[in-house]
């Protein structure tokens, strides 16, 4: 209530006659530290927004949220340019934003003065128009600052010179700051501070449960909290580890036995798992491929989710590991199976990026069409492949890291690379005619050249089929993943 107070987040006033006021109610958390350990408890008066009426109460809501490859971009910048990682938390966010809309809300429970409603001034959490609203107020304070925002990624911020450079990068009320102006960062710590209730928590250490151990070596990112505390919550952590997250050829169909009794306890696994993709690469081809039951799972479908559990258990403090490796070249590996799923015969993408040796970004994800050949499965994927790098290579120019070198594209299809190259269609590639186009027109930009990588070396291979735990070992090694937990 001190915060709500002093930020004048309402006024009390009586109900007009042609209004109504929306209830709230208090959510009580308990916030913890890195290491488990109790940090502190937390009260937050949430407004109940789903009663809200567009257009009375409300219009836009649209807010973005950072992306997750945006974050580990900059901190391989951070990485390879040793630079420092500051992070900052903005208390009690939401009600910074300024309202537009008139809105009235009852008193929160436990504070009445008889025949008055809260006008609200500010945003309030669970309103459905406040991540707009302080997502708006936010963006006014550091442009005011000199900063710009990314239009490739619009919860980035950047402002450069010659020498000089800062990134802030902001999720929600979490925000971390690197560059090596360190006068600049100075002062916007301080801006952020008058402007907002801001704690600076030093280097970045938990970033959106993901765990930053600044080491001789690097950066290294990892979500080792997050995977304990899964195979706690599931009973696995005594489970015997496996060497691969799901067997090599195993055959998933839909309703081909028992449905599994819980299929809400799926869904929620499920989700729990996507998330640790975040710096488990290793588990996006097995997650991905679950995710398609999530309606009507089957016992093997869950048997399958217990097997990426064991796999886990055999190395929770696995990451990726962020270091200098000399060059700051982009490169990308791009793969494809073909009519690999049993279900509607869809083909499967996968490809993963480095930008400076760094692993940013990777995907596993089945086509939305099916392909009539493994060179049109593979050129589909290399599509895709080149929209993610151009996006990166878009970022990094607009925050003044231009690379001067061609985005190596490697691919394992002598067929596709083919089709990427010659100029001339064929009856059976007229109805990728645009992919063909997109393709070969960055080709000859020289914005993207094309190499062919044996099958052996296509780091692609995990994120489009199940592999064995040698070959699992050995991409994840070349992925740039270790387990820093590991005893030596």
């Amino acid at each position: 209530m001190m915060a709500l107070d002093a930020n004048s987040t309402w006024e009390l006033v009586p109900l007009p006659a042609d209004k109504r006021a929306i209830s709230c109610k208090w959510v009580f958390t308990v916030k913890m530290n890195p290491d488990g350990s109790v940090a502190r408890l937390k009260a937050r008066l949430v407004a109940k927004g789903y009663a809200q009426t567009y257009g009375v109460d409300y219009s836009d809501t649209f807010s973005p949220v950072a992306k997750l490859a945006s974050i580990r971009l900059f901190i391989s910048l951070a990485a390879t340019s040793h630079w420092v990682l500051h992070q900052l938390d903005i208390k009690n966010a939401f009600l910074h934003g300024d309202l537009q809309e008139e809105v009235y809300m009852e008193q929160p429970p436990g504070f009445v003065a008889q025949g008055r409603v809260c006008r609200l001034r500010k945003s309030l959490y669970g309103l459905k128009q406040s991540p707009r609203a302080w997502f708006g107020r936010f963006s006014e304070v550091v442009q005011e600052f000199g900063m710009k925002k990314s239009k490739c990624d619009h919860f980035v911020f950047y402002r450069h010179s010659e020498t000089n450079i800062i990134l802030l990068v902001v999720y929600v009320d979490d925000i971390f700051i690197t560059g090596n102006d360190t006068a600049g960062i100075s002062s916007l710590k301080l801006l952020l501070q008058t402007q907002f209730q801001t704690k600076d928590l030093g280097m970045l250490k938990y970033f959106l449960g993901i765990e930053v151990t600044r080491c001789k070596r690097g950066i290294f990112l990892s979500q080792r909290k997050y995977v304990l505390d899964l195979l706690a919550e599931t009973g696995n952590l005594g489970a015997k580890p496996c060497s691969a997250p799901m067997a090599p050829n195993l055959q998933l169909t839909a309703n081909a036995d028992e449905l599994f009794e819980d299929p809400e306890k799926y869904r929620r696994l499920v989700g729990k798992l996507n998330y640790l993709t975040v710096t488990r690469p290793d588990i996006a081809y097995s997650v991905s491929v679950l995710s398609q039951f999530m309606s009507s799972p089957t016992v093997t479908h869950w048997e399958a989710l217990g097997q990426i559990l064991c796999y886990l258990k055999g190395a929770p403090g696995r990451g990726i590991l962020y270091k200098n490796h000399g060059h700051s070249n982009i490169e990308c590996f791009s793969d494809a199976d073909w009519s690999g799923s049993k279900v509607d015969r869809r083909s499967t993408i996968g490809y993963c990026v480095f930008v400076g040796g760094n692993l940013v970004s990777w995907r596993s994800k089945k086509q939305s069409v099916v392909s009539r050949s493994s060179a049109e499965s593979e050129y589909r994927a290399m599509a895709q492949s080149v929209c993610e790098v151009m996006w990166i290579q878009q970022l990094l120019d607009e925050v003044g890291l231009k690379n001067p070198q061609p985005i190596k594209l490697w691919c394992d299809n002598q067929a596709a690379l083919h089709i990427a190259s010659n100029p001339i269609f064929h009856e059976r590639t007229k109805h990728i005619e645009i992919d063909c186009h997109f393709i070969r027109e960055k080709i000859q930009q020289k914005i993207i050249s094309t190499e062919y990588i044996k099958t052996g070396d296509q780091l692609g291979d995990i994120f489009i089929k199940a592999l064995n735990g040698a070959r699992v070992d050995y991409i994840c090694n070349k992925l740039g993943m270790i387990n820093i937990y590991a005893p030596t």
